[in-house]
């Protein structure tokens, strides 16, 4: 990793530049290149399609993320060396934001809802304006987090951007190999070592979990599907909000039946990491519809790790103990994307709701 962090750091310093030959622009620019105040810490993650680091902002912990290193790499924009910049109508540049959103995302926007997208103004520097917001547009995961931050609490809140960086919330993900997926101790402070404080946490934690499952199946346009579900895409917030930290696998309806919609020979063939669709075998084509959901790979990867009979303790009574781990299986089990599917799924969302409020109950009283 250390070669790596060497280039990493090599990247932002071929970032500043950039910005200092006015080919790019943001409103983190100045900090990171003139003021210092944007200091690089270390490399998290390094890999052909996402770079991810570590720094420090004005005393505060923050990610940056960019799908390439360097702003050249980028798709350029032919029109700006076309036509003086200026001269380039608004109009045009939402029509162009909007198309590249359809191509991404597969979602049709109107004007009034590309603000996150496109709020610059024209002045000195508004070729580089474009020219960054270009480059940060052919990042999907910079689209969604823009579009979807002042509407959900449950994905990251984007705190700026230079050039084809942006810098989003520092949280700590979750882990597979630790014993509660998340390391609340780092979360909320050492007072969740005892037992009762880890169950409550828990079982707070869950309760967004559902919440989450209910805000992306219901409050958008189009239903927002996670196709990889694994406690290190997600963090939790001090308030115990689940949040949704990596969304490169994560498709709205529309972009979710092209990719499912592919020739087959059976059901095998359908599978799309954590959304999967059913053959055809007259047609030999796989369903355009998902055959499971959010909720039932939630169940699956996360619930099971904490609603296991192993995790059992006296804070919490048997019965409801039991209960919730037969909610937990039923909630598992595959098969929710048919009508009757989506009755069982509506009637386990609804299961699981209650007894993690009893629960929460339970353990108020025994304090």
């Amino acid at each position: 990793m250390g070669v790596w962090s060497c280039y990493e750091y090599s990247a932002l310093s071929l970032q500043c530049l950039d910005y200092s030959s006015g080919a790019l622009t943001g409103d983190l620019c100045e900090d990171l290149c003139v003021a210092q105040k944007l200091v690089y810490k270390h490399c998290l993650y390094y890999d052909r399609g996402k770079k991810v680091i570590q720094a420090d902002w004005r005393g505060q912990p923050i990610i940056l993320k960019s799908k390439k290193e360097i702003f050249s790499s980028y798709q350029h924009l032919s029109m700006l060396e076309e036509v003086e910049t200026q001269d380039i109508p608004e109009t045009e540049l939402l029509l162009m934001v909007a198309l590249e959103v359809k191509n991404v995302l597969g979602l049709e926007l109107s004007n009034n809802t590309m603000g996150p997208l496109w709020t610059r103004k024209k002045g000195p520097r508004w070729k580089a304006q474009v020219a960054s917001m270009w480059s940060l547009l052919q990042q999907e995961e910079y689209i969604y987090f823009s579009l979807l931050q002042d509407f959900s609490k449950h994905v990251l809140r984007i705190i700026g951007t230079c050039g084809h960086f942006y810098a989003v919330e520092y949280l700590t993900a979750g882990h597979a190999w630790h014993k509660t997926l998340f390391p609340l101790e780092s979360m909320v402070g050492p007072s969740l070592a005892g037992h009762r404080s880890r169950v409550r946490a828990i079982t707070d934690i869950a309760l967004s979990f559902l919440d989450m499952v209910q805000h992306f199946d219901n409050d958008f346009s189009h239903r927002l599907h996670l196709c990889d579900i694994k406690p290190e895409n997600f963090a939790i917030r001090h308030d115990l909000t689940v949040v949704a930290i990596d969304v490169d696998m994560a498709f709205f309806e529309p972009k979710m039946r092209d990719i499912l919609e592919q020739n087959c020979t059976g059901d095998e063939d359908c599978n799309f990491f954590d959304c999967f669709s059913k053959c055809n075998l007259k047609i030999r084509k796989c369903g355009a519809q998902r055959a499971n959901n959010n909720l039932q790979v939630i169940c699956d990867k996360i619930f099971r790790r904490w609603f296991s009979p192993n995790l059992r303790g006296p804070l919490v009574s048997l019965p409801l103990q039991l209960q919730l781990q037969k909610a937990v299986q039923e909630c598992a089990q595959p098969g929710h994307g048919e009508t009757t599917g989506h009755q069982r799924t509506l009637k386990s969302l609804s299961e699981l709701y209650h007894l993690l409020r009893v629960t929460q109950r339970e353990l108020q009283r025994a304090e």
